[in-house]
């Protein structure tokens, strides 16, 4: 076995852990809740196969839901952040980089990583409180939702890449 998989099986597990026995127990002030599971997408390599990010994505949300009782929120919204996550890399990858270049601060820069991360984290919150409510009847609760949750996943997910990028 590819010591490569064997990571991902591990990062897998361990964040599946924490969302489901830590994370998913914290509401903020009631409306923020850290989705973190989203650092395991954050992390995929440059030209990782796009159809291997969609299955471990929808693989990951799956178990996401089933300990959160959301029915298919956390596989839809994750699977979409992973479709547009290798797009999204080569956006902010310089064009002389290894082919199979991770994601790191150390790799890419603190400026383009705290964007990269921003944005697919955006669109997860976006989309999942988006599919949790699957109404905009009450849309201020949808935006507090959706903004102090993802700041307060940003910056988790900020604080473990730094961590683990200073590991490596």
């Amino acid at each position: 076995m590819n010591y490569e998989l064997l990571k991902r099986f591990g990062s897998f597990f361990i964040l599946c852990l924490v969302q489901a026995l830590i994370l998913n127990q914290i509401h903020l002030f009631g409306v923020a809740t850290p989705l973190l599971f989203v650092y395991f997408v954050i992390t995929f390599r440059r030209n990782y196969p796009k159809w291997a990010i969609l299955v471990w994505c929808f693989l990951m949300g799956i178990c996401v839901d089933i300990f959160a009782n959301t029915p298919g929120v956390a596989a839809g919204s994750l699977t979409l952040v992973g479709a547009i996550q290798p797009y999204l890399l080569e956006v902010f990858t310089p064009r002389d980089s290894a082919e199979d270049m991770p994601p790191t601060i150390r790799t890419m820069g603190v400026a383009k990583y705290v964007y990269y991360a921003s944005l697919l984290t955006l669109i997860l919150t976006l989309t999942f409180f988006a599919l949790e409510a699957f109404s905009f009847f009450n849309w201020q609760q949808w935006l507090w939702s959706t903004g102090s949750s993802f700041l307060l996943t940003i910056v988790l997910v900020l604080a473990i890449g730094n961590l683990f990028d200073r590991k490596q």
